[in-house]
């Protein structure tokens, strides 16, 4: 089963470099720009994370986590560099298959160090918005995570399918993909059709005014 988690973790950081890798090139940033939003995109969450739980950072004592950095980036840089556009939704398509891997991975950390439920719901979420939050500030753009598209509440909702079966007495590894796929797909509907949550608006604060 550890063998599974690694690469699960594995996934989750090359996808969400891709994500920081796609944001640097759509702000024309140069070669470093690329390498420092990919790696704050793909570990910034799960360093939050493990700071927060008291426990080795993720990536302190283990290379590969940078070597999937560096080759998911220099992947997508060569993908880029030879197509002439790039479709306007591919930042948000890996953004979400990157929340999929991170949150219940994060999750299930939090769980095996003794957290309520709850607490590793909340863990699991951070896991999966606090890189993309440092990637979308580094390029001077309201976070994601606040724009009223379902963004949080999905983490959530995958945090808590994945739990609930866990305590349902399903197996971890399905339980698991469930929570991934239920998620994905959460996600996925909230770009296509628009899904969101209440906005503060200051057009309609001033329609209020007496």
């Amino acid at each position: 089963m550890e063998s599974y988690f690694h690469w699960f973790d594995l996934l989750g950081i090359a996808v969400f470099a891709i994500s920081g890798t796609l944001a640097a090139w759509r702000n024309q940033m140069d070669g470093f720009g690329v390498i420092v939003l990919a790696s704050v995109t793909a570990i910034g969450g799960g360093t939050l994370r493990d700071v927060i739980l008291d426990t080795p950072v993720i990536w302190i004592n283990n290379n590969s986590y940078f070597y999937a950095i560096f080759i998911a980036a220099v992947a997508t840089i060569l993908l880029v560099r030879n197509r002439l556009t790039i479709p306007h939704n591919t930042l948000q398509l890996f953004d979400a298959l990157g929340l999929a891997f991170f949150v219940i991975m994060g999750t299930q950390k939090a769980l095996d160090h003794g957290t309520s439920t709850m607490v590793a719901i909340l863990l699991g979420t951070m896991s999966g918005v606090c890189g993309g939050m440092i990637r979308d500030v580094l390029c001077r753009e309201v976070p994601m995570v606040f724009r009223g598209e379902l963004y949080a509440v999905t983490c959530i909702f995958g945090g808590v399918v994945y739990t609930g079966l866990l305590a349902l007495g399903v197996a971890q590894l399905p339980a698991m993909l469930s929570g991934m796929l239920a998620l994905l797909l959460l996600r996925l509907a909230a770009m296509k059709w628009q899904l969101t949550i209440p906005v503060f608006s200051k057009h309609h604060n001033e329609l209020n005014e007496p």
